[in-house]
């Protein structure tokens, strides 16, 4: 795959995930894709158990790409990943194999309050 086909199909699989489309999500992943959350020390290995373990989740999830960048076989996703309405600021490390992704990683942070002591250099984003 090129790029410009990698990113395209980024985008679908980000499209699906706020539509909790299982089946197109999932779409992305090779069969034996493995998907790492480091923060809680979880590995899903298979695509079908990433699918599983993801609508199995009772919350109402919504996606918002911030931004998709990335070249060859590596490709970052920063979103929003909002649960029943609370965000969280979320970054996904695909790696592709043969057009498929392979490995995925996951990170997530909780928004929190802007330092006083920076207050000066600083602009807000949305």
């Amino acid at each position: 795959m090129e790029d410009p086909e990698i990113e395209a199909a980024l985008n679908r699989h980000w499209a699906a995930s706020d539509a909790d489309d299982f089946e197109a999500e999932h779409e992305i992943y090779r069969e034996d894709a493995v998907l790492d959350y480091p923060q809680s020390g979880e590995r899903i290995r298979g695509r079908r158990n990433i699918q599983s373990s993801r609508a199995a989740q009772p919350n109402r999830k919504r996606f918002t790409v911030r931004r998709i960048t990335g070249a060859g076989d590596l490709w970052i996703t920063e979103y929003v990943l909002t649960y029943d309405g609370r965000p969280s600021y979320t970054v996904s490390i695909m790696e592709f194999l043969d057009g498929k992704v392979a490995r995925e990683t996951q990170y997530f942070a909780d928004p929190f309050e802007p330092g006083p002591s920076r207050a000066q250099w600083v602009e807000r984003i949305p």
